[in-house]
């Protein structure tokens, strides 16, 4: 079967992959990334192994295979490729900051409004929106918030 982009590593980056492999603390992923274009190198055996072959010698699946190669053509260096990728950024920041955990807390322990035994969370969450603490608030964030500081409702 005739490859459409083989992989064709120089001597030395035969080498740095599998210096990489042998040395170093590297997270699996990146050690079974090296491994894997280590496998469908072209220049070392004119005859490769199949992808399922591959697979199945690397206990990994053909897909993973597949998308290791395409980063691979993509990267310009082996440096890159062999780096972690950079995780995205939240999109959205936490509502739930120190500030406002302190006033949710003061607001927990205080007397419940008059009328009612205790706090329950929906109470709580509506207190919570109609003090301006927060614009918006769910019974179950307050839930969280109560539990990470061990507070209980009762």
């Amino acid at each position: 079967m005739k490859i459409k982009h083989p992989i064709v590593l120089t001597q030395e980056q035969r080498d740095a992959l599998k210096q990489f492999n042998k040395t170093g603390v590297h997270s699996v992923k990146l050690a079974l990334r090296a491994r894997i274009i280590l496998a469908l190198d072209s220049s070392s055996n004119p005859q490769p192994e199949s992808l399922e072959a591959i697979a199945k010698r690397l206990e990994t699946t053909r897909q993973t295979i597949v998308n290791t190669r395409r980063d691979f053509l993509a990267a310009k260096e082996l440096a890159t490729f062999l780096q972690r990728k950079p995780r995205p950024t939240p999109p959205v920041a936490p509502k739930v900051t120190g500030e406002v955990e302190a006033r949710v807390i003061a607001l927990a322990c205080s007397q419940p409004p008059p009328g009612c035994a205790r706090w329950t969370l929906q109470l709580l969450a509506e207190k919570t929106v109609a003090l301006n603490i927060l614009e918006s608030v769910s019974g179950m964030t307050l839930c969280r918030l109560l539990k990470k500081r061990n507070l209980s409702l009762t």
